[in-house]
């Protein structure tokens, strides 16, 4: 224990030296400090980074051994299947050799027997053939003719037989393929938009990772006038599900109100392409997205494209009056415009 806080008998200078010299040490140690830090840094990045190294190297050589596995495995059946190959080839010629030799035995045969049942001149030896003793009494010839008639051996082989892999437990006759490829297929996008990777949807209910519903929360905030929150809501729902027309025409909606003309422009023509193909139930859809295209093209000062859109809508609805009235003020506006010009 110190038994005061200042020096006895020590001026003013002698205090002012220790304090320097104090703030001198406390500097270097200071110093010292920051250097054996900065040196395990260096220390710890080289470590991280010859653990990187390794890592990837190892997992080099892991994609290095299956690609040697797999062309392993690929010259192996091939091989086998040339074998195959030579082992069927050689099968056929020796089934080949051996009809030839049956039918040069069938001729041989028939000309033993021609020869043989050719009745001798008078004159010469009268000596006749006497039939053979036994059971049934039949000649030779009989025997003959009864060998020819046997038909030759079928070659042995083996029938190799595959069934196609079926999804569906119909049989392929009786099945639509074109409908259940399309199934397949949409079966499939809809499990890869519900397994992506969304940030948004760790926190979300289970209810709330439905677009239906999403798409009604957005309606919600787009009647409050609360369009940025809208959008959102249209956002996420797309990234769910982007197969919906109604989405996108409700999020040009809410970009109309705040301005984004180039995104309306975007999403009522995304909106039009998948209310397709035009039918009496999504024509107020249609009308609806060609009104907002060309909404935002009159405010972008783009009249012909807009007047375009205008007329397309009352193609569709002609008896529409405030379209009608909207699409004359426009031809005005033209008018106007190439006058002016």
């Amino acid at each position: 224990m110190w038994d005061s806080l200042t020096l006895p008998n020590a001026n003013k200078e002698k205090l002012q030296y220790l304090r320097e010299n104090a703030v001198l040490k406390a500097h270097e140690k200071a110093k010292e400090e920051a250097e054996a830090k900065k040196v395990t840094k260096q220390e710890h990045k080289k470590h991280a980074l010859e653990a990187t190294m390794k890592l990837e190297e190892a997992e080099r050589k892991r994609i290095e051994d299956l690609k040697e596995k797999e062309r392993q495995k690929v010259t192996k059946e091939l091989e086998l299947w040339k074998k195959q190959q030579k082992d069927a080839e050689k099968q056929k010629r020796v089934q080949k050799e051996g009809e030839l030799y049956q039918v040069e035995q069938l001729k041989e045969k028939k000309k033993e027997k021609i020869n043989k049942t050719r009745i001798p001149n008078e004159g010469t030896s009268k000596t006749r053939l006497k039939p053979t003793k036994g059971y049934g009494s039949y000649s030779m010839f009989s025997e003959n003719l009864k060998e020819e008639q046997l038909p030759a051996p079928r070659s042995a082989a083996t029938i190799r037989i595959n069934f196609t892999s079926r999804v569906f437990p119909t049989a392929l006759r009786e099945s639509c393929v074109a409908e259940e490829e399309e199934w397949l297929r949409k079966q499939a996008e809809a499990r890869r938009a519900i397994s992506a990777d969304l940030s948004e949807l760790e926190d979300l209910k289970e209810e709330e990772k439905n677009p239906d519903w999403l798409k009604n929360k957005g309606n919600k905030m787009f009647a409050t006038g609360n369009y940025l929150a809208a959008v959102n809501a249209y956002n996420l729902a797309v990234r769910l599900n982007n197969k919906l027309p109604l989405l996108y025409l409700n999020r040009a909606a809410c970009h109309l109100k705040l301005r984004n003309l180039h995104k309306a422009i975007e999403d009522s023509s995304k909106a039009l392409e998948l209310l397709t193909p035009p039918v009496p139930d999504n024509e107020n859809a249609r009308v609806k997205a060609y009104v907002r295209r060309g909404t935002a093209f009159c405010q972008l000062e783009l009249y012909t494209e807009g007047l375009q859109d205008y007329e397309a809508a009352l193609k569709i609805d002609p008896k529409n009056k405030t379209i009608e009235k909207d699409a004359e003020k426009i031809r005005h506006l033209i008018q106007g415009t190439t006058q002016d010009s």
